[in-house]
């Protein structure tokens, strides 16, 4: 190391060459990050700045902003019933994923990695809901759902004939719930190739020394293939928590929030109660607050749970 910089301190050309190369490489570097930044500040930090903006004007997008009123909109979203609800639903969509989708998708996953016939088939079955659009999603499960002649109806009456098939749509109690097992039906492949790619790159060996060692299959699977799929699992998690707090079309769709405000979530409240009533100012400050509780979601979860993958370092 010292005779290398006394060699650059003796030739001052090649300290000026090996500036000049690390200022063009950063030169070029720069060139060709500014469309991706520019393209980033136009398309998401300026709309939330705007927003921003908007949220503390009482606005119905028509005219200027001229009448200000602080922080109302805020105050006035947090002593409304109907918006406490619809964060609760969000949460509550998160949990039910949390707690039976990914679980159930990693099950099938590690079920799936093991040598058996049709591999490839089932994986492709089980992603080929999330390539369909949630829009063409919702419509596939409002006729399922349908009590006249959807498939659980007609299911029902198969069974039992003189029975009133259920409005699973129209009820307060069952429609957050029908409405999660379409989410699920559509999400569910995702994460489970999700979790398949996770356990393809685990080496055999490491399986094989597991069982040559007197661990049985079920040891392995918690002792060496789960501690190894911690990263997938935690990636898994962070998308499906983030995803719940801002979920919309297909509850759009299905139940455009009701009834009674039964499947209202922050998404379809901002639009039911900001865009539709011409309320611009006031479904700002919701959206304000969708991007708040995602970005500390994310800023949390990468800091405290995600911290080793993000480092680079190899995940207890």
């Amino acid at each position: 190391m010292r005779f290398t910089i006394q060699k650059a301190v003796s030739h001052p050309g090649i300290f000026t060459q090996r500036i000049r190369r690390q200022w063009s490489r950063d030169v070029t570097i720069i060139l060709f990050l500014l469309p991706s930044v520019a393209l980033f500040f136009l398309f998401v930090v300026y709309p939330v700045i705007q927003a921003a903006h908007y949220s503390v004007y009482r606005w119905n997008g028509l005219g200027s902003l001229a009448d200000y009123i602080g922080f109302k909109n805020y105050q006035a979203l947090f002593q409304d019933p109907i918006f406490l609800q619809a964060i609760k639903n969000n949460i509550l969509i998160a949990v039910l994923s949390l707690l039976l989708q990914l679980p159930a998708a990693l099950l099938l996953a590690l079920l799936i990695n093991r040598k058996m016939p049709g591999r490839t088939f089932f994986r492709t079955v089980f992603f080929l809901p999330y390539v369909l659009a949630p829009v063409v999603t919702g419509l596939i499960w409002s006729f399922i759902y349908n009590p006249s002649n959807g498939l659980v109806a007609d299911l029902l009456r198969q069974f039992n004939p003189g029975a009133t098939p259920p409005a699973f749509l129209a009820d307060t109690r069952t429609v957050l719930y029908a409405i999660f097992v379409a989410i699920c039906w559509q999400y569910f492949g995702f994460h489970f190739v999700l979790y398949v790619a996770g356990l393809q790159n685990i080496p055999a060996e490491l399986i094989e020394a597991a069982r040559i060692d007197g661990a049985s299959s079920r040891q392995a699977t918690f002792y060496v293939t789960l501690p190894l799929l911690g990263s997938t699992i935690r990636l898994s998690v962070f998308l499906s928590i983030l995803g719940s707090l801002q979920y919309f079309d297909l509850i759009y769709v299905m139940s455009n929030g009701g009834p009674v405000n039964a499947s209202e979530t922050m998404a379809t409240y901002q639009i039911n109660y900001g865009l539709q009533r011409f309320a611009l100012g006031y479904g700002s400050a919701v959206g304000v607050i969708m991007f708040v509780l995602c970005f500390a979601f994310a800023l949390l979860y990468q800091r405290v749970i995600m911290r080793q993958d993000l480092s680079g370092r190899p995940a207890l």
